[in-house]
């Protein structure tokens, strides 16, 4: 295959470039109808971009292909699109690039090295795939990373009363992972701000298992180590009982508050 046939085809599918797309959209029968949706949703232009991989493959420019591959997974991951859509797509513009090329052929009655090409297009489709997939799962994975650290603050939230004294209200249920989550939180929040007298505020939690009591006494001791006394506040009964049937005992210098309010009233008179 020489460079003048390469960009003959090239040049052969931009003149019959409407051609070409209608035989796209007609490989890919599902992609075609959320072309539209794509576009608005990503800011995709999926003819665009067909046109912009097939000029890549058949011109072998194999860095500005991983390029834009790494450029279209972050776009697909950061609008949360289907990559069902896009293997679809990609291997709709790969058949159609073989339909066109049979066409450029029976029309000149040119002689060409198949399987140098078959190995040259292909291949260079095949990595595009590759790097596009590579980029959409690391960018996916950042994604998921920073979800999951702003749900972690939010989850522990240390709100400061004066440079000595924080709140950390927690509302809702409490697992192991959420538990040990806190523990960091608090442990590195204590360190940080010089934290003395840490309320926390259990008024929200109406069930509290074995093993998250356990590593709740954890934490508090914890903080206890490092020169930082706890009020808790806001038991349930529920919550209570729980305790005393397992035998928790906390530190003589735990503090045990009816309510939040009562401790902030404390607290803030000394």
């Amino acid at each position: 295959m020489t460079i003048d046939l390469t960009l003959e085809l090239k040049r052969f599918i931009q003149d019959n470039g409407e051609s070409f797309e209608e035989e796209l959209l007609f490989e890919a029968s599902t992609v075609r109808e959320k072309i539209n949706t794509i576009l608005e949703v990503g800011n995709i232009d999926l003819i665009n971009n067909a046109h912009k991989l097939v000029s890549y493959a058949l011109e072998t420019k194999l860095d500005e292909l991983r390029q834009f591959a790494k450029v279209e997974g972050i776009a697909w991951a950061t609008h949360s699109l289907t990559l069902s859509f896009k293997l679809e797509w990609v291997q709709a513009i790969r058949r159609t690039l073989w339909t066109f090329l049979q066409r450029y052929i029976a029309e000149n009655n040119v002689q060409i090295k198949f399987f140098q090409f078959e190995r040259q297009i292909n291949s260079s489709i095949d990595q595009f795939l590759n790097a596009f997939f590579i980029s959409y799962s690391a960018y996916k994975d950042e994604l998921l990373k920073a979800q999951r650290d702003l749900v972690e603050n939010l989850s522990v939230p240390i709100i400061p009363i004066n440079p000595t004294v924080c709140i950390l209200p927690i509302i809702g249920s409490i697992d192991y992972y959420r538990a040990k989550v806190m523990e960091e939180k608090v442990l590195t929040e204590v360190g940080r701000l010089h934290i003395q007298t840490l309320l926390m505020d259990l008024s929200g939690i109406a069930v509290m298992e074995a093993e998250v009591i356990d590593q709740l006494k954890k934490i508090i001791d914890g903080a206890a180590m490092m020169g930082c006394t706890t009020a808790i506040t806001g038991l349930r009964p529920d919550v209570v009982r729980s305790m005393v049937r397992l035998g928790v005992q906390f530190e003589r210098n735990t503090q045990m508050v009816g309510t939040l309010q009562q401790a902030l009233s404390i607290y803030f008179t000394n």
